[in-house]
């Protein structure tokens, strides 16, 4: 990977890396949110990372940012969603004409110049995922010089880090528009009611975000639709938000591969009298595992450099998220109870790499959207 985006003076990528993994389990075990690992990636510049030329940023492109999501992934994943997100929204709204541009340039100088995070608030506690339809709960209502925003967000990721929040809302209209409203994070009346208790991605930091009455200027109402116009996705969004989350997980599988690595070449029972490593199904098990992560490695990179439709992109979320988890199983069925033990990472990563399939699109619909495709439906 180029790593000529960081920050002179910045830790290398592999020194951060190691660095998110040494604290990683602490911050699964308190479900406790890794500042410093966001600091770490504002000091290095890689919060800015797709911000394009005009406004300042290196602008970079979908492989790279592929290649850098997965690799602090082995580190932290949560950190890694966290990033993710950043360079998913920071691309999404630097191309969007509907937004003026000087709202525009001011998001992207707080990311290039501050570090400042964004993240997109959708997912409601009575609506679910927009992806799946329906009117979200919360409402911005028209007022002399702006709009007032009520309602609450479930599972937003990254929370306590948050400068900038993408809300998704309805306007109080007779006829009511949908869009995304820019909400500054430390407005009064937003407030964070620290929920996330998760399986896995405990750091995440994926919280309930609450807006009481929260007052925004007028054109922080970034883009506003009937509801129906929204239906035909957008074939950049689409492709960027699910090949980074493909290599993410497949980040997760390296990292319990280079795991059992190290256990099968160290535990040697006395009944073997010899390492795990030497036994013909144990390396054969390896294989597996190393077939399903090359396979991932080689889909994540083809689609990043060519994604092709939106279609195409769900199944190349869905199968990397299949073989990730088939991949950790696989190394959870070698290690009997030495897996499961919460003294060895094995068994965050399994933790871990489930939460592959809850990202948008869910397996079903990814999977009904090619079958109707194949049979031209």
């Amino acid at each position: 990977m180029d790593g000529s985006i960081l920050a002179p003076r910045a830790a290398p990528l592999g020194d951060l890396v190691r660095r998110f993994a040494e604290g990683a389990a602490a911050h699964d075990r308190d479900a406790s949110f890794p500042h410093e690992n966001i600091a770490a990636l504002r000091e290095a510049g890689l919060l800015g990372a797709t911000v394009p030329p005009e406004f300042g940023g290196p602008g970079r492109d979908l492989p790279w940012a592929a290649s850098l999501v997965g690799a602090v992934a082995e580190g932290c994943p949560a950190t890694a969603l966290v990033l993710a997100m950043q360079l998913i929204q920071h691309r999404g709204l630097a191309r969007n004409g509907a937004v003026p541009r000087a709202l525009r340039a001011r998001i992207a100088e707080g990311a290039v110049a501050r570090g400042e995070v964004i993240n997109a608030l959708r997912v409601e506690p009575e609506l679910g995922t927009p992806a799946r339809g329906g009117l979200p709960a919360t409402t911005a209502r028209r007022v002399d010089g702006g709009w007032r925003l009520d309602g609450r967000k479930i599972y937003s990721t990254g929370a306590p880090a948050l400068d900038w929040g993408l809300v998704w809302a309805r306007t109080d209209e007779a006829s009511p528009r949908t869009g995304m409203f820019l909400v500054p994070m430390r407005a009064p009346g937003v407030r964070i009611v620290e929920t996330w208790d998760g399986a896995g991605l405990r750091a995440s930091g994926s919280h309930d975000v609450l807006f009481a009455d929260v007052a925004l200027p007028e054109d922080h109402a970034l883009e506003l639709r009937a509801p129906a116009a929204w239906t035909a996705p957008d074939a950049d969004a689409v492709a960027w938000n699910t090949i980074l989350v493909a290599a993410l997980y497949t980040g997760v599988a390296r990292a319990a591969r280079d795991w059992l690595v190290g256990f099968l070449r160290e535990r040697a029972p006395a009944s073997l009298g010899a390492p795990l490593a030497t036994l013909p199904r144990v390396q054969e098990a390896v294989g597996r595992i190393e077939a399903l992560i090359l396979t991932n490695e080689r889909l994540v990179a083809d689609a990043a450099r060519a994604p092709g439709t939106a279609t195409a992109c769900a199944l190349v979320k869905t199968v990397a998220a299949d073989n990730a988890i088939a991949a950790v199983q696989e190394a959870l069925a070698l290690c009997g109870n030495h897996g499961l033990s919460r003294a060895n990472p094995l068994e965050r990563h399994l933790r871990d790499v489930l939460c592959a399939r809850i990202h948008t699109p869910q397996p079903d619909a990814a999977l009904l959207a090619a079958g109707r495709a194949a049979l031209s439906i």
